[in-house]
């Protein structure tokens, strides 16, 4: 069971709805992941809006990137974990 959750991995889902993208993250959000995740939300980030409901795990660094982009006017749906992180 613990090997299993060392190799947990994160997946990226996107979605758009009336001109607004969104994008879905499940699994565990590393520092490894900023490169795709900052690329997945610099083209649109005013009309992004990020969900991490199922987000198992959030390292440091993930934390400080979700909370600069949030203060940039990224929108962070369900942000209990960084809340309890940051």
């Amino acid at each position: 069971m613990l090997a299993l959750l060392l190799q947990m991995t994160l997946k990226i889902e996107r979605a758009t709805d009336n001109g607004r993208t969104f994008i879905r993250l499940v699994g565990r959000v590393d520092a490894e992941h900023l490169e795709e995740l900052k690329f997945q939300v610099s083209a649109e980030a005013a009309t992004t809006a990020i969900d991490l409901e199922e987000v198992s795990l959030v390292d440091v660094e993930a934390v400080r990137f979700l909370v600069s982009a949030e203060k940039q006017g990224l929108e962070i749906l369900n942000p209990s974990l960084i809340s309890a992180s940051g």
